[in-house]
This record gives C-alpha cells, sequence and structure tokens, in this order.
C-alpha cells in the first residue's frame, strides 16, 4: 500500500487525537476550578443559578441560594466560579466597574436626542372604515331590498 492511501486516515485519527486533546484539557480545567472554590466564593451552576459556597464535601457542595436558604449540589453541576467583583456585580446590582468609561442607556430613547418614540410613530387606525360599514362588498341595495351579487357556487367557504 502506498503512503497516498494511507494519507486520509492518518489525517482523520490526527484530527481526532486532537479534538479529544482539547477536550480533556477543558475537563482538567473545569476539575481544577471546581477543587479551587472555597467557602464564602460566589459560584454559578450550570442551570444558571447564582450562589454563595457554604459547604464543600468529596462530591457535593452546600450552596446558599438566598439568605438562609441552602441547598446541596454536585461539585459537576457548578458551572462557573467567580470572583468577588463579578459576583457582586451580578447578584446585588454593584455597577462598579473598574477600568470601563462606556455607558449603556437604559432604553433607546437617548440614543434618538431627546426625541420621543410616540412623535415619530405614525397613528394606526384599526377601526373599519365608514364607506365598509355601508353595506357589503357582495350585497347590493335597492330601496329597502338588499340582493346577493354572488352567483350559485359561490359560497363563502375557501
Amino acid at each position: 500500500m502506498s503512503l497516498v492511501t494511507l494519507l486520509p486516515f492518518i489525517v482523520l485519527i490526527g484530527a481526532m487525537f486532537l479534538m479529544t486533546r482539547s477536550a480533556k484539557k477543558k475537563q482538567q480545567a473545569a476539575a481544577q476550578m471546581r477543587n479551587d472554590m472555597q467557602p464564602g466564593t460566589g459560584v454559578r451552576t450550570i442551570g444558571g443559578m447564582y450562589a454563595t459556597v457554604k459547604e464543600i464535601q468529596d462530591d457535593t457542595v452546600l450552596l446558599e441560594v438566598a439568605p438562609g436558604v441552602h441547598a446541596v449540589y454536585a461539585k459537576n453541576a457548578i458551572g462557573a466560579v467567580l470572583d468577588d467583583a463579578e459576583y457582586n456585580r451580578i447578584v446585588h446590582g454593584d455597577d462598579e466597574l473598574e477600568g470601563e468609561d462606556t455607558v449603556v442607556p437604559d432604553d433607546a430613547s437617548s440614543l434618538t436626542g431627546g426625541e420621543s418614540a410616540d412623535d415619530d410613530v405614525a397613528k394606526i387606525d384599526l377601526g373599519k372604515k365608514a364607506e365598509d360599514d355601508a353595506a357589503p362588498k357582495d350585497t347590493e341595495v335597492k330601496g329597502s331590498e338588499v340582493k346577493d351579487t354572488k352567483a350559485d357556487g359561490e359560497g363563502d367557504a375557501k
């Protein structure tokens, strides 16, 4: 067999090796992060809940999800260990971001130069017009008599 015949298999095996290697590194980094947790640190679970670590066991963690409310989670359920500044910013709403001068407005009205949104939006009338109320499209009015102008076989069902 020639080298050209084996080349696709070698490339495939090499790609598989690189993918498993990077996945293994991510798993080791996540395990190291979970092992570095200390009581009192803020964490985010894989479900997106923010809590404070109270106790750490071998495979479980006791989290305080609200003042006086404790829950036991598996260590594998911890998605991220947050530093104190980030945890306080997310959970308590502390707006003190160091080194950031960018101010993000709460709404888009401040981006339009002070014009209110009601001035730009035309009023839309969703009611029926007076001519539509006078007579239906498929009828003809003659005196006090209303005639149906539809031919036989043309029903309202569509």
